[in-house]
C-alpha cells in the first residue's frame, strides 16, 4: 500500500484534471467506480491479493468521460467456479447442512454522498440452472455513506439438494435511491443493478469428512497487543493475522483440501452450531476465552462423538513482561494480555478429561518416523490421563533463555491421544488431541512443515487408528502437576474479548451469551432463463452508455460518446482482453488479439514474397546481360579494338 496509495492518487488527479467538465458528476464515488470498472484482471492471482486488477488509465478516462450517476457493485459477482480469482470460494463446494457462505460486496455509489437501499434485494433463481436449490440471505448498510455501503450476502443449499451435485445460478437484484435533497424527485436518482451468482453443489460428505475451524476464539492485533507466536521472529512482534485458516494457515487448508477433507469456519459460540455434523473440531492457538455454556456444550458433543483437536502455544507470565513494546503511537508501553495462546482458558476447556498445559516455553527440532520438524515457543502437557498415549521429545527452555539462565534441555511430553469414555450406551465417544505448539503449521514463520502431523491426528479422530510413527514415539504417561498457569494479574483482556465483561480485582464476569443468528431467506422469484456459463465476460460493473437517472449527465456524456468509442478501439487494438496484460512501459506481456495477430502474419508474408521475387528477377537479369555481353555485343566490341590495338 505505500507504493500503490501515490500512484492511485496521482491516477486520480490526473483523471480529475482530464474530466473537469463535467461538474458534480464527477465525486469519489464516481471515481473509485471507474477505477475499478476500467481496471484489468490480472490471471492466476485471487481477489483478496489484486482487488479489481492494474491500473488503466485510458479506460478509466474513457469510463468518467461517458460516466452517468449509477450504483455498482464490487465484486460484481460471485462465480464459485472461477479461479484463481475466487479463492476461496473456488475451493470448495457448498452442500446442504454446511454453514452459509459469506461473501461480502460494497456497494458503491456515484449518484450521491448518502443513499440507501429503497427495498428487500429480490432473489431471483434461474429454473434451467437449478437456482431453486439455493437460499439466499442478505444483510446490508442502513444507510450508504459516504459514497459507499455494504451487503452481506449469505448462500445454503436446501435440503432437496441433498444428494444434488451440479452448478446451480441466478442473480440478486437491488435498488438503490439517492436523492440529493427532499425536492429532487426519487425516480431521477435511482439505480438497479444485480448480482449474479454461480455455484457448485455437492451431496453432503460424511460426518467423519467435516472438520470446523474455530475462528470465533482467535483474537489479533490490533485493537489489542497480542504477541507473535515464534518468540525468535524479533522484528515482527505482533500476532497480525488472526490465526485464520485462509491468511496464515492457508497451505494448512490446501493439504486438507488435499487429503479429502471439507472445512467450515465457525463465527460463533459453540451453542449455536449441530456439532452431530462434524467429525472434528479443531481449535488452533485460541486467544480468547470460552462460556461456561460452550465448556458444558462441548462435553455432551465429545461424548456424542466428535472428536477434538487443540493445539496451543507458548504462555508464561514472566516471558510476558519481557516482550513489552513501546508504541509510538499512543506514547504507551504495551504489555500483552496473554501469551502466543491463552493457556488458562485452554485447561478450563479440558480440564474435565484431566488435560492441560504448563507455562515453560520450549524450542528445539524433533523427528517422528521418517519425519523432522521444528517446536518453536510451544508449551508442554503437565496433566494428561494415564490411560491415553503421550509423546514426549527432547527441548529446550527457550523461556529460561529470554529471562538470562542457560536454557535447559530435557525430555518433555508436547503431544497426547485419548480415548474418551461415555455413558450412552451404543454411542461411541469421540477423541481428544492435545498439543503445544501451531508454528509448524502457520505460514508466517515457517521452517519445517508438519503438515504430515495434522494428517496423521486426524486419522485418529476421524478412524480411532493410531498412526505408526505415533504409536512407536509413544513415552511413559506423566505425573499430573499440581499448579497451573494462571492469568496475568490486572490483564485488559477484557476490553478487547467478545466474552469477558469485567476484570475487577482480578475476578473475571463473562457477558450474556450472544443469540445466535438467525437468517430469513429471501422469497424466491424463479425466472425460466438462461445464463452464460462465463459470468466475468457479461456481467459489467458500470452501464457506461446508460446507466440510471441523471438525464443532464447522460445527455453530456453522449456528446462525446463517439470520440472516446474511436480511442477505445485504438486502444483495444493494442490490449483487447483481460488475457492481455501489458506492463508500465507499454510492452504486451501476453500477445495481442488473435485479429492483429493475423494481419501482420498477412503482411509478413506478402513482404517476404515481394522480396524473394525481386532478388530472383535480378539474378536472371545479371545471368542474361552476362550472356548477351560474352555474345554478341562482346564480338562486335572485339571485332572494333582488335585493329586499334594492332
Amino acid at each position: 500500500t505505500s507504493v500503490a496509495s501515490p500512484v492511485v492518487t496521482g491516477a486520480v488527479s490526473l483523471l480529475y484534471s482530464g474530466v473537469l467538465h463535467r461538474g458534480s458528476v464527477i465525486n469519489p464515488g464516481s471515481m473509485k467506480q471507474a477505477l475499478i470498472a476500467s481496471a484489468r484482471r490480472l490471471p492466476g492471482v485471487g481477489m483478496f491479493e489484486q482487488g479489481a486488477g492494474k491500473l488503466d488509465l485510458l479506460k478509466a478516462y474513457q469510463t468518467l468521460t461517458t460516466y452517468t450517476p449509477q450504483a455498482s457493485l464490487s465484486p460484481p459477482y460471485l462465480d464459485s467456479t472461477e479461479c484463481q480469482y475466487f479463492w476461496p470460494y473456488c475451493t470448495q463446494p457448498l452442500y446442504f447442512s454446511a454453514l452459509p457462505t459469506i461473501i461480502n460486496v460494497t456497494i458503491l455509489n456515484g449518484m450521491g454522498v448518502t443513499g440507501k437501499v429503497s427495498s428487500t434485494p429480490t432473489w431471483h433463481p434461474y429454473i434451467p440452472h437449478n437456482g431453486g436449490y439455493l437460499n439466499i440471505s442478505v444483510s446490508y448498510s442502513d444507510e450508504i455513506w459516504p459514497w459507499s455501503g455494504w451487503l452481506a450476502v449469505h448462500i445454503s443449499v436446501r435440503e432437496e439438494a441433498a444428494q444434488f451435485e451440479g452448478i446451480a445460478q441466478g442473480h440478486l437484484s437491488i435498488t438503490i435511491e439517492s436523492p440529493r435533497s427532499v425536492e429532487d424527485d426519487p425516480s431521477e436518482f435511482t439505480s438497479t443493478i444485480t448480482f449474479p451468482i454461480r455455484v457448485k453443489i455437492i451431496p453432503t460428505p460424511p460426518r467423519h469428512r467435516r472438520l470446523l475451524w474455530d475462528q470465533y476464539h482467535n483474537l489479533r492485533y490490533p485493537p489489542g497487543y497480542f504477541p507473535r507466536d515464534n518468540l525468535k521472529m524479533k522484528n515482527d512482534p505482533l500476532d497480525w493475522n488472526g490465526d485464520h485458516l485462509h491468511t496464515n494457515f492457508r497451505s494448512l487448508y490446501q493439504n486438507l483440501r488435499s487429503e479429502g477433507f471439507y472445512i467450515e469456519i465457525m463465527g460463533e459460540p459453540f451453542t449455536c452450531l449441530n456439532m452431530s455434523r462434524y467429525g472434528t473440531l479443531i481449535i488452533m492457538d485460541p486467544e480468547e476465552e470460552f462460556f461456561p455454556e460452550e465448556i458444558t456444550k462441548l462435553k455432551r458433543d465429545i461424548e456424542d462423538g466428535l472428536s477434538l483437536i487443540v493445539v496451543g502455544d507458548w504462555y508464561n507470565t514472566t516471558v510476558m513482561k519481557k516482550v513489552r513494546f513501546f508504541d509510538e503511537n499512543t506514547r504507551l508501553w504495551w504489555v500483552p494480555d496473554t501469551g502466543g495462546a491463552n493457556i488458562p482458558a485452554i485447561n478450563d476447556l479440558l480440564g474435565g478429561w484431566g488435560i492441560a498445559f504448563g507455562d515453560i516455553v520450549l524450542e528445539g527440532d524433533f523427528s517422528l518416523g521418517n519425519h523432522d520438524t521444528v517446536f518453536s515457543s510451544g508449551s508442554s502437557l503437565v496433566r494428561f490421563p494415564p490411560d491415553g498415549v503421550v509423546v514426549s521429545v527432547k527441548l529446550t527452555d527457550q523461556g529460561d533463555q529470554i529471562l538470562g539462565g542457560q536454557g535447559v534441555s530435557d525430555s518433555y511430553p508436547i503431544l497426547g491421544l485419548y480415548q474418551t469414555r461415555t455413558q450412552t450406551i451404543g454411542m461411541n465417544a469421540g477423541r481428544i488431541v492435545a498439543y503445544g505448539d501451531s508454528n509448524c503449521l502457520d505460514n508466517s514463520h515457517q521452517t519445517k512443515p508438519c503438515y504430515w502431523l495434522m494428517n496423521a491426528l486426524l486419522e485418529y479422530t476421524s478412524t480411532g487408528h493410531i498412526p505408526k510413527i505415533i504409536r512407536n514415539a509413544s513415552s511413559p504417561g506423566i505425573k499430573p502437576k499440581d499448579i497451573l498457569p494462571r492469568r496475568v494479574e490486572k490483564n485488559k483482556l477484557h476490553r478487547y474479548s467478545k466474552v469477558l465483561q469485567s476484570n475487577i480485582g482480578d475476578v473475571y464476569s463473562t457477558k450474556p451469551l450472544p443469540q445466535c443468528n438467525k437468517l430469513t431467506h429471501l422469497e424466491a422469484s424463479p425466472l425460466n432463463t438462461t445464463a452464460s456459463s462465463t459470468l466475468y465476460k457479461v456481467q459489467r460493473l458500470l452501464d457506461i452508455d446508460g446507466g440510471h437517472g441523471g438525464g443532464e449527465a447522460a445527455l453530456e456524456g453522449a456528446s462525446v460518446l463517439e470520440d472516446v468509442r474511436n480511442l477505445a478501439r485504438r486502444k483495444d487494438s493494442i490490449t483487447s482482453s483481460y488475457e492481455d496484460e501489458m506492463d508500465w512501459l507499454g510492452s504486451v506481456d501476453t500477445g495481442g488479439s488473435s485479429n492483429n495477430r493475423g494481419v501482420w502474419s498477412l503482411i509478413l508474408i506478402l513482404t517476404s514474397l515481394t522480396i524473394l521475387i525481386l532478388i530472383y528477377r535480378f539474378l536472371s537479369w545479371t545471368h542474361i546481360y552476362r550472356y548477351i555481353w560474352r555474345t554478341r555485343f562482346g564480338h562486335h566490341l572485339y571485332t572494333y579494338i582488335e585493329p586499334q590495338v594492332t
